[in-house]
């Protein structure tokens, strides 16, 4: 019998051999003496020396949705009536596990330490300060839905970079200081996804979506996870250009990258991919939306295969002339998948990089993903000198910051792999490498063990 059922049945054991029953829950609360509480600076301690902590949000998936959660990479949800049935999951059933429970103020969170603690875990503790504390004193928060009101994660916002300005002098003999300021980059918007997998929550628009307007109508980067993705992408356009949407890129054959493309070819759109994608898509489309159902349920309705493979594909380079826009498609090598592109604007400097760049999150290592060739096309990358970089997941950023989330990362993990092989370790010890500082980065539960997994499978064979 599991530890949850044993729960459940001494709760019905004691509630008929007892007469007196508690009144009501803060009495409860009241009675049980025995938590160990932490304040919100020892939670903070706690999340960064232990990677491992599980930190249990305990609230209902209705609160986290219009609330958010604590943004650490530690956190999980388990609303407190599904708990006692869930945490044997996400613990493997270790009774040494460390658990810290938390909810908006200092009780539902107090009753599941309790409940855990009669469930045999022994290493419990109780966020006391609670969540509206955290978000009073101004720590990270992660929200699963950034637009409400939309079947998008984030509705597209306009795209800025930033410009270093030279020092100068003015004609009465001032002297103006150099200084970076913000300026538009002309006719640029992007939705940025989800940095956590896809889910029903995010609808599959765990992945940026963009849109560039010229004065010869519009391109958009990647067709959007599913149709309805893709005609709320289209509504979010039209509120800015009644311009007809001329070609849908597709950065590779993922999913989240093509199964809006029925739409699109809807409306007239052109749809452009790699052509390796254009091959990916004719084998495993039918695949990939049987995945996604499978997560996002409902909200794929209307989403078809029967008209998703690109009408154009190039294989190193494409250059599309859109009025006074001149948008560069290029194919710089393998990175995150073979199939993956990257778009440029040459007289604006920036690069959507597709998913050969990553921020904010952990990149995930597929089984086809060759890491050393990755690593030879972030070189190509690095040659064109953006000022700005789209990265396929997380928000626009510099070079040096998508560097440390992508490139910095598969060297870590690429020489860490090495040593296990130089010590004849064997795939236990890849997954017991230390990941720890890279433990706040979306999908850090969900990938570093397969990472390393995939990393030290192709690298005892390199």
């Amino acid at each position: 019998m599991t530890r949850a059922l044993i729960f459940v049945s001494c709760i019905f054991a004691t509630l008929f051999s007892n007469a007196e029953i508690v009144s009501d829950g803060d009495t409860m609360v009241e009675q049980i003496k025995d938590t160990v509480d932490l304040n919100t600076e020892k939670l903070i301690r706690m999340l960064d020396h232990d990677p491992d902590v599980f930190l249990i949000d305990v609230r209902t998936e209705s609160e986290v949705k219009e609330l958010g959660s604590i943004g650490r990479g530690q956190n999980i949800n388990i609303p407190s009536g599904r708990l006692v049935f869930e945490v044997n999951d996400v613990t493997s059933s270790d009774e040494n596990a460390a658990i810290i429970v938390y909810s908006n103020e200092n009780k539902r969170s107090i009753l599941a330490a309790n409940q855990l603690d009669k469930m045999g875990y022994n290493n419990v503790k109780n966020y006391a300060d609670g969540y509206n504390k955290w978000v009073d004193y101004g720590n990270p928060i992660s929200l699963s839905d950034m637009a409400p009101d939309s079947i998008l994660y984030r509705t597209p916002t306009k795209i800025y970079k930033e410009v270093v300005i030279p020092s100068s002098v003015t004609d009465e003999g001032v002297r103006i200081p150099k200084r970076t300021v913000k300026v538009e980059v002309e006719g640029l918007y992007s939705a940025i996804g989800a940095t956590q997998p896809s889910t029903y929550e995010n609808s599959n628009h765990n992945n940026n979506l963009s849109f560039i307007v010229t004065s010869d109508g519009v391109l958009v980067f990647n067709a959007g996870g599913s149709y309805l993705i893709a005609k709320s992408m289209h509504e979010e356009i039209r509120k800015v250009t009644d311009q007809k949407v001329r070609y849908v890129v597709l950065e590779n054959a993922q999913g989240h990258a093509m199964l809006g493309s029925s739409y699109w070819k809807e409306q007239g759109a052109t749809i452009v991919a790699h052509v390796e994608a254009y091959k990916d898509i004719k084998e495993n489309a039918s695949r990939k939306l049987d995945s996604a159902i499978r997560r996002v349920k409902d909200k794929m309705v209307g989403t078809s295969v029967d008209s998703v493979l690109p009408d154009q594909t190039f294989e190193r380079e494409m250059i599309l002339t859109m009025g006074d826009t001149t948008i560069e498609l290029m194919f710089l090598g393998p990175s995150h998948s073979p199939d993956d592109i990257q778009l440029w604007l040459p007289q604006e400097k920036v690069l959507i990089s597709g998913d050969t760049a990553f921020n904010e999150r952990m990149l995930p290592i597929f089984e086809h993903t060759d890491t050393a060739l990755w690593i030879q096309t972030w070189d190509k990358l690095v040659e064109l000198d953006p000022d700005l970089i789209i990265p396929g997941h997380g928000g626009p950023t510099d070079l040096e910051t998508v560097t440390k989330f992508t490139k910095d990362y598969l060297v870590f993990l690429r020489a860490e792999v090495e040593k296990v092989l130089d010590d004849d370790g064997s795939l236990l010890d890849a997954y017991n490498i230390d990941q720890s500082a890279f433990r706040d980065w979306g999908t850090y539960r969900d990938l570093r063990a397969r990472n390393a997994e995939r990393v030290f499978s192709r690298m005892e064979f390199e």
